[in-house]
């Protein structure tokens, strides 16, 4: 670890402060808050950073209110991931803030759904317990790199205070790649220079307990309501389902084509996703049991399901799926299809994982190709269309975050065996290298 961890200089009313640290993750969803459990629990003095002011990422940003991937899709579904992920269920499940796992759908899609507040106090109590400082509010916006090394980066946050890290390891958990980006490290946008369709979650309550809203019944609606020409409705297929708790019905069917990297097209799109959501009010409303329903929230950010991704050592690849394919090396293990998300109004399209239903994902697919300190994790890391559409996931998330963020943590130390010394304190932290029984 580094003989200084801990050194802070606050220069009073400069608005520019240093501090040093092991290991930086930037992004708090649940890929960040992973890799920052783990590498503080592996004895690094760590730091997250959040654009937001909540951790949770899609599920308390974007209203995306199902975990998937933490079990494999079939008729008995079978536990993938743990670690992190398992702390983090049992502070929901404490909190009342999380379903019991359903297993929807002919695919047999095995997913909780959460409270959106459960989940930002679990994160936070997780992240305390686990001696993992954060900083909420925080915008990179700037990275020192020194050859293949990244040495500094330099945070906004509320106060409008520069405050510039020192780091042995970073970890980009950021879904956008902004850290990749500000580094000068490689990546790519998209697959073939193509995003998936983003979508803006609805959340509507107000919906009696004995409606059927369902993804088919509300679909069933949107038809009815695009042949009467209601204007605002891109699409008719999409996940609907009812939260713990409230009850509230969250949709996610209004869906936006958009460069995300693109200022103008990104506010465009979600302006017009805002509106969406008020037709499908309007349609929400004409189904038994609904006519009472109200909007209670938007996103509030748009759901980006692909941008920029780390050009990785090694790529994943579509086969690793397809054939179900875990290395001895595998540090993570993959259990959600892939869901690629074409375009408006286009149904998404599905494949599944052959094999024993998970397939494995290696510590050189999470490291930068060109930046000896950096990894990657969550949506953010890169490789062929239909893996990549898998493991963005939050489930998948979990797992590489967590497998970064140790990585990360001893790469301070030595990078010497690295992946045997982080498989090693993967399993002693209880994560999943291979398949439950």
């Amino acid at each position: 670890m580094s003989s200084h961890a801990g050194q802070s200089d606050r220069s009073r009313g400069s608005g520019r402060f240093a501090e040093d640290y092991d290991v930086v993750v930037v992004g708090g969803g649940a890929a960040g808050v992973a890799a920052a459990c783990g590498a503080a629990r592996t004895g690094a003095r760590t730091l997250l950073l959040e654009r937001a002011t909540a951790l949770g990422g899609a599920a308390t940003i974007r209203n995306v209110l199902g975990y998937c991937g933490l079990w494999t899709c079939e008729p008995t579904p079978r536990k993938a991931v743990g670690g992190v992920a398992d702390h983090l269920l049992t502070a929901l499940r404490n909190l009342g803030g999380v379903s019991e796992m359903a297993v929807d759908g002919r695919d047999h899609w095995a997913v909780v759904f959460l409270d959106p507040e459960a989940v930002k106090h679990a994160l936070d109590h997780l992240c305390a317990s686990s001696d993992v400082h954060v900083r909420l509010a925080a915008t990179l916006i700037a990275v020192e790199r020194d050859g293949h090394t990244l040495r500094g980066l330099t945070y906004v946050d509320f106060a409008g205070n520069h405050i510039t890290v020192t780091s042995t390891a970073v970890v980009d958990t950021s879904g956008d790649a902004t850290a990749t980006a500000l580094a000068g490290a490689d990546f790519t946008v998209g697959t073939a220079g193509r995003v998936q369709t983003a979508t803006m979650a609805a959340r509507y309550g107000g919906v009696a307990p004995e409606a059927d809203v369902t993804p088919d019944t509300f679909a069933a609606a949107v038809r009815q309501a695009q042949r009467r020409g209601l204007p605002d409705l891109t699409s008719s297929s999409g996940f609907v389902m009812q939260l713990p708790i409230s009850g509230d019905v969250v949709a996610y069917l209004a869906d936006e084509d958009l460069n995300p990297l693109d200022a103008v097209s990104y506010t465009a799109a979600t302006q017009h996703s805002r509106s969406q959501a008020w037709a499908y009010l309007d349609v929400l409303r004409r189904i038994p049991g609904c006519a009472s329903a109200y909007l209670v929230s938007t996103g509030p950010e748009l759901g980006i399901r692909q941008s920029r991704h780390l050009a990785a050592r090694t790529p994943l690849r579509d086969d690793t799926l397809r054939n179900g394919i875990t290395e001895p090396e595998t540090i993570a293990l993959g259990a959600w299809p892939s869901e690629f998300h074409p375009g408006t109004g286009k149904p998404s399209e599905w494949v599944g994982i052959g094999g024993d239903r998970v397939f494995g994902i290696t510590l050189d697919n999470l490291r930068s190709a060109d930046t000896a300190n950096l990894f990657a994790a969550g949506r953010v890391l890169g490789g062929d269309r239909v893996i990549g559409a898998s493991v963005r996931v939050v489930g998948t998330a979990l797992a590489t975050g967590h497998a970064a963020g140790v990585a990360a943590a001893l790469l301070s130390d030595s990078a010497h065996d690295l992946v045997t010394r982080t498989r090693r304190e993967l399993d002693a932290q209880a994560a999943l290298l291979t398949l439950a029984a």
